[in-house]
């Protein structure tokens, strides 16, 4: 198999996101495997990570691969005035595979289209996060049984959250029904609500949040507001604390019923809910290791009938 780029879901066809998820289970049963052993990745993240960063290193690791790269831009040659497309060829030099996180949308296309190995987008800017949306689709497939015909809430910033629109992207697949819980200032774009007219996807608008109005959703997908994203820190103030999520408006929720958070959090998922069943997002931060290990195999060649096949597996 050839080399991939691993920019936005929205290139991924229905086969080939099942695929992905194939290979996600396989990684699930043995996360410990040498299969890319003598392979080198860079991590780029230009902007602040925990979670995605860790998990797409610690994946590297766990696939028998070494790490490069750094965590602030500071650190780098970006401080001298390097350009993005000069540090993404330099760094080709030594590496097999990009991970890059940036604050400007488009970046990672961008570097897809300079850089001589394959380039994973960590999320740029309010744009898309495609590797969280396959760990978030994962999470929905182990949970649901299903991504057909659900019901997804959506909820808090879904104007910055390229979480969520990437979510929308990928369900494209699936025909949901989304429900959008926000603030109008933090409504979700006109340019994915159109997207969901032009793909047949049904979706609701919604200002209200409490238990009448989650009652029907499968999937109950809460967001942080994110700070970093407003030039001006009143309108931050005055949308920080609009939906907090506590555990006792889950009492008419359904039983498949599933709460999903990207994280981190802030204070919108109250901490009673975290011992409650229909709680699962320290979980779905668990399957982004197996979601970034396909991530990885699929960008540099790796064959799901590779996988099954093969012989490195350890411990």
């Amino acid at each position: 198999m050839k080399n991939h780029d691993f920019v936005t879901i929205a290139d991924l066809t229905k086969e080939e996101i099942s695929y992905l998820l194939e290979m996600a289970q396989e990684f699930e049963k043995h996360p410990n495997r040498d299969i890319l052993k003598g392979k080198v990745v860079a991590t780029l993240f230009f902007e602040p990570s925990t979670r995605t960063q860790l998990s797409f290193q610690t994946a590297a690791n766990r696939l028998g691969a070494r790490v490069i790269g750094f965590s602030d831009a500071k650190t780098s040659s970006t401080t001298k005035g390097e350009t993005l497309k000069d540090t993404i060829l330099m760094v080709s030099n030594y590496a097999d595979i990009i991970v890059m996180r940036h604050y400007i949308e488009g970046a990672a296309r961008y570097a897809s289209e300079v850089a001589p190995v394959p380039i994973v987008n960590a999320g740029d800017g309010a744009h898309m996060h495609p590797s969280q949306c396959l760990l978030d689709l994962y999470s929905i497939y182990k949970t649901q049984g299903t991504l057909e015909n659900l019901n997804i809430y959506l909820v808090g910033d879904l104007r910055y959250g390229r979480t969520v629109h990437s979510l929308i992207t990928a369900m494209r697949h699936y025909n949901p029904t989304f429900h959008f819980i926000a603030p109008q200032e933090l409504a979700m774009p006109q340019e994915y609500k159109l997207y969901c007219k032009q793909k047949g996807i049904k979706y609701y608008e919604h200002t209200d949040f409490d238990e009448k109005v989650i009652a029907d959703a499968d999937i109950l997908y809460m967001t942080r507001v994110q700070k970093e994203r407003f030039s001006d820190l009143m309108e931050y103030e005055k949308v920080k604390n609009v939906y907090i999520l506590r555990a006792a408006m889950l009492s008419n929720a359904k039983p498949n019923m599933r709460i999903l958070h990207p994280l981190p959090r802030v204070n919108e998922i109250a901490y009673d809910v975290d011992d409650n069943p229909h709680a699962y997002y320290i979980q779905q931060a668990k399957n982004g290791l197996y979601a970034r290990e396909a991530i990885f195999c699929h960008c540099l060649g790796i064959s799901l009938n590779d996988i099954r096949a093969d012989k490195t597996i350890i411990g």
